[in-house]
């Protein structure tokens, strides 16, 4: 079982277009896709769930379509988090919050206050969020640590550079999910990723049921994780470097 599964939650307006119906109903019915992801997650005892709720990128698509998911993203906010803080459930977000409305702002950081603590499930919504982004931004904190002498260039490393990554403290994501047919990352957590095992499939978000997340967890379970090394190694028939995959 994956202890850290990560999400791109593709094909809400896919979805509503085949039933000839606004975008807007998509991302509604996409919301019933989140719980189902939460309750697997919660009864198979998966630690960590990082869904990508909305790109930096999608800040440029129609202005009524944003408004739309503005208020969707405010209506789960207010209807969900007291029930998730009940189930044992840490909410929090990634991303660049200062293009949010003060309101969401506001929802978001007592949406992270009310549940921090909380052991069952990290789950980490990205809004506002992109991986190129969020590797300059951790590259921007190291220089300013440079500029004012609390860290020599040398000292940068892979080690370095990860602890200013989003979900730092977090195991990476063993199993990345994408609905909606779509076999790319669309700049998702670019730095997380490195070693994720990757599973498409062409069922739209909205459509996400146990069975497709059954499907998925399976698949990576059936799958050889060799971080590099030789198959022969990771099985112990050959001996190899001790590596820590947390």
């Amino acid at each position: 079982m994956p202890r850290h599964v990560a999400v791109i939650m593709d094909g809400n307006g896919r979805w509503a277009a085949r039933r000839r119906r606004p975008r807007a109903i998509g991302h509604r019915a996409g919301a019933r896709a989140v719980n189902v992801c939460i309750d697997y997650c919660l009864e198979q005892g998966i630690r960590a769930l990082t869904l990508f709720a909305f790109s930096s990128e999608n800040w440029g698509r129609p202005e009524e379509e944003v408004g739309a998911l503005m208020k969707l993203f405010l209506a789960a906010l207010d209807r969900e988090v007291e029930e998730l803080h009940r189930r044992g459930v840490e909410v929090r977000f990634i991303g660049d919050r200062s293009r949010f409305p003060a309101d969401i702002r506001a929802r978001m950081q007592a949406a992270e206050a009310l549940t921090r603590g909380n052991r069952r499930l990290a789950l980490t919504i990205a809004a506002s969020y992109g991986g190129r982004q969020d590797i300059a931004a951790a590259a921007r904190a190291l220089a300013e640590d440079v500029a004012a002498g609390r860290l020599r260039p040398d000292e940068i490393d892979e080690a370095t550079v990860g602890a200013r990554i989003s979900l730092a403290d977090l195991p990476p994501p063993d199993l990345f999910i994408r609905t909606g047919g779509d076999c790319r990352i669309s700049n998702f957590l670019l730095w997380q990723l490195a070693y994720t095992e990757l599973w498409f499939t062409p069922t739209l978000w909205p459509d996400l049921d146990r069975a497709t997340l059954e499907a998925a967890v399976r698949d990576f379970a059936a799958r050889e994780r060799r971080f590099g090394l030789t198959g022969e190694q990771v099985s112990g028939s050959v001996p190899g470097p001790q590596r820590s995959t947390t």
